[in-house]
């Protein structure tokens, strides 16, 4: 009997069927971020990276070009199970004397094609950050008119360009806003940028869009570099003003106090929205984005989408980079973790442990959520992977592949 047959019959003793996880697996989508590749820099303003974010380390091999970013995207695709969404920021745009409030189609016709031959759909973002126009670290809540109006006219064209992405490609594009909107230390008034924010926001999304084609989210954050005292996008503002304009809630959980979690606000958001969109990362401290392991907190994330049926109402998506590793290997590390938390999540047998928790045997609960722990996870895995035609060591790939192109960059 091979190692997965025994497996199958170990998760069935407990009312689980493994071989419909892997099916139900095949069918998620992740939407992997293109900015892993190049450390955030982008193609648009030779800015640094700014906007209380930061790449750290050196590992040779970095992207510096469109073609070799996508060289590098399709390598790690071809490394990665399961169906895939390219996640892109407007900083990405290709061509020459670039205007981020006069983007056009053209910019990313290259990206469109690139997708068109994977056959995956295409996620936007506008990048409210790494650019003159952020002036004393402010973009659509700045009390500069100007400065507002261009970030303005910058949104417009990515609501336009978003619904461009899902027409070209077939599949409904994602927009995510974030701003990098703070102050370092207490401000005397946390009411005007907040109200500048919202009347910019609403700005941007009176361009008409088709909402069967283009959701929109709205992303908060805690605080950043510099922007240590106060965020105009707080979690409280993002949720509001999803709400007060039917778009969809984002929630990074890299963007919460330490003691909050985002598995635990899934629930409480599943119940007042048709869809919710998540950024998965791994807040080392707070929004480190470090690469996305397979620990508690990406389990939890995925029990609770998976336990309350949500797989079609969850947009996923990952949002991390580091240049301190090979940055391949962390790209597919991360996608890989993903799917293996959403597999642990398919092979619990939620209907049980919802049952004791409603009979209120949390005795018995607690020793069946142990059992699971240890449950034969890695040979259903191995068997997910070998049906999509991989292996679980991608590192040796990985390595020649650095060897014969990264390294002669």
């Amino acid at each position: 009997m091979s190692r997965y047959e025994e497996a199958k019959k170990i998760y069935a003793a407990m009312g689980v069927d493994t071989d419909k996880a892997i099916e139900a697996l095949k069918n998620v989508t992740v939407s992997v971020h293109c900015w892993q590749g190049d450390d955030v820099v982008g193609f648009d303003s030779g800015e640094e990276l700014s906007g209380g974010i930061q790449t750290t380390g050196n590992y040779p091999g970095k992207a510096t070009t469109p073609a070799q970013l996508m060289q590098d995207i399709d390598k790690a695709f071809s490394l990665m199970p399961g169906k895939k969404k390219l996640n892109i920021h407007a900083c990405y745009a290709i061509g020459e004397n670039i205007d981020r409030s006069d983007l056009k189609v053209e910019h990313f016709k290259p990206w469109v094609d690139f997708a068109k031959e994977k056959g995956v759909g295409i996620d936007f973002n506008p990048t409210f950050f790494s650019h003159p126009m952020v002036k004393d670290g402010l973009t659509l809540s700045s009390p500069d008119d100007e400065v507002r109006k261009y970030w303005i006219k910058h949104g417009q064209c990515c609501v336009k360009l978003s619904q461009y992405f899902a027409e070209e490609t077939g599949v409904p594009c994602v927009m995510n806003i974030w701003i990098p909107d703070g102050f370092k230390d207490i401000p005397a008034d946390r009411l005007a940028p907040r109200a500048r924010f919202k009347d910019s926001l609403d700005e941007i999304l009176s361009v008409p869009y088709d909402k069967s084609k283009v959701y929109i989210t709205l992303e908060s954050k805690v605080f950043g570099i510099g922007l240590e005292a106060y965020t105009v996008g707080s979690a409280e503002f993002a949720l509001s003003y999803a709400d007060y304009k039917g778009i969809t809630p984002l929630m990074d959980n890299g963007h919460y106090h330490p003691t909050e979690m985002v598995s635990d606000k899934i629930s409480s958001l599943l119940l007042f929205n048709e869809k919710i969109a998540l950024h998965v990362t791994r807040p080392m401290r707070w929004d480190s984005d470090h690469v996305v392991l397979f620990d508690d907190e990406t389990k939890e994330i995925a029990k609770e989408i998976v336990r309350n049926d949500a797989l079609d109402r969850v947009f996923i998506a990952t949002d991390y980079f580091d240049a301190s590793i090979n940055r391949i290997s962390a790209w597919v590390t991360g996608i890989r973790n993903v799917h293996k938390a959403l597999l642990f999540a398919l092979l619990q047998p939620n209907d049980k442990l919802k049952a004791l928790q409603e009979a209120n045997d949390m005795t018995a609960l607690m020793v069946l959520q142990e059992e699971l722990k240890t449950a034969p996870l890695g040979d259903v895995w191995n068997e997910y992977l070998a049906s999509e035609g991989m292996k679980n060591d991608y590192l040796e790939d990985i390595l020649a592949y650095e060897k014969d192109v990264l390294l002669k960059r």
